[in-house]
């Protein structure tokens, strides 16, 4: 009787303690591996001269936990350049000064990033200062400013990156393509700056599209810029291949944007594990009674829009850009603001033509046969937008 007593406080204790362990595993998955958001800077061109750029940005760091600090023990700056002729006789010069609130802290005279605690829903500031100077500097496009952190507190020590593009080298008014005959249509690419984050759509079509538009026109934006401009960018150094990526991955032929366990991460992270798997498996039932693209549809759009490494210009070849968010709203917005057609569309050098979205009284079928020779190419033309003015 004593040996059952024994023995029933024995597993009673034992199913406590598996019930506390699973606890506090889930309050474990339940936090933030770090609550630290990074907020993109704001810059400023200070100077613009042949030989001579100074640009200054102000980038926030904000933890919204209430319950959680975050040490950033590390912080500093590096530039990547890029520029249509040789950068090897610009002197780059970087610094990093903190602008914490408190007035205790000042930023140190010798540079040095001191560690510091970011408390519970609070938010600091960092400023970026980037001087170039030197024979070439004339021909830099843009910079791609890489923020290296650390981040310090309950889960541990992550190291991670947040990246910002600074346009530098904009096009002559009028310094477009030529127009073209298409299909039903007359097309004309339209050469921009490297569009980033910074920018927003109304701004980029009222400098670069309306000068050259006239009621009746259709403005073509390619999707991966609309991406870009809304920041859905994601660096692979960053993302965490999990179980269902690193498996379904393999599935995937190697041109796919899917095939890379990175790739199929973003999606993961975009759509959630368990839709990717359940799309994996009804997909692969499909296939076996002849019906194929049964994961992309299962999946939803982000799955055929996702470009991965190497599938756009750089900097942002070394990125996984996203389909845009929202296009139709987009589309729909930007028609009211221009009172132009607008549509945004996803366009390759094999004639394949696929519209996001379009905006009311734009014709599908136009646009495939206006785009179907793709003006404005796949490499390196910095051609984002098109401009199609239908035949009379």
């Amino acid at each position: 009787m004593i040996a059952t007593v024994i023995g029933i406080g024995a597993a009673a204790l034992g199913s406590l303690a598996l019930l506390g362990a699973i606890a506090l595993e889930w309050r474990y998955r339940q936090r933030p591996a770090h609550p630290l958001e990074v907020i993109r800077a704001t810059w400023n061109l200070e100077i613009y001269e042949p030989t001579h750029y100074r640009f200054v940005g102000l980038l926030g760091l904000s933890n919204p936990h209430r319950g959680l600090e975050v040490m950033v023990p590390q912080l500093r700056a590096e530039v990547v350049l890029l520029s249509d002729g040789s950068v090897a006789g610009i002197e780059t010069n970087v610094q990093v000064i903190p602008r914490h609130p408190e007035p205790e802290f000042p930023p140190r005279a010798d540079g040095y990033w001191f560690a510091y605690i970011v408390k519970s829903t609070k938010q600091t500031n960092v400023e970026i200062c980037v001087d170039l100077q030197g024979i070439g500097v004339s021909e830099v496009k843009a910079a791609w400013v890489k923020i290296h952190y650390v981040a310090y507190g309950p889960h541990g020590r992550f190291l991670k990156t947040h990246h910002e593009f600074i346009p530098l080298k904009f096009p002559a008014k009028g310094d477009t393509g030529v127009w073209r005959q298409a299909e039903g249509a007359q097309v004309l690419p339209i050469r921009t700056h490297l569009l980033t984050p910074l920018d927003t759509l109304p701004e980029v079509l009222n400098r670069y599209v309306m000068p050259h538009a006239q009621p009746g026109d259709i403005v073509a934006i390619g999707e991966t810029p609309i991406a870009i401009i809304q920041g859905r960018l994601k660096d692979p150094a960053q993302l965490r291949p999990g179980w269902v990526a690193t498996r379904v991955c393999q599935f995937f032929l190697p041109t796919s944007s899917l095939a890379t366990a990175c790739g199929m991460q973003a999606l993961v992270e975009e759509v959630g594990e368990l839709r990717v798997l359940l799309a994996f498996i009804g997909g692969a039932i499909a296939k076996i009674f002849g019906h194929k693209g049964g994961f992309y549809q299962l999946a939803g759009e982000q799955a055929r829009l996702i470009d991965d490494v190497t599938g756009t210009l750089p900097p942002y070849d070394q990125f996984i850009v996203m389909g845009p968010a929202n296009p139709q709203a987009i589309v729909d917005d930007l028609a009211a603001q221009t009172g132009l057609g607008v549509a945004i569309v996803d366009v390759n050098d094999l004639g394949a033509v696929k519209v996001l979205a379009a905006s009311k009284g734009v014709s599908h079928e136009l646009l495939i046969k206006a785009l179907r020779k793709n003006p404005a190419g796949n490499a390196d033309e910095q051609t984002p937008l098109v401009l199609i003015r239908p035949s009379q």
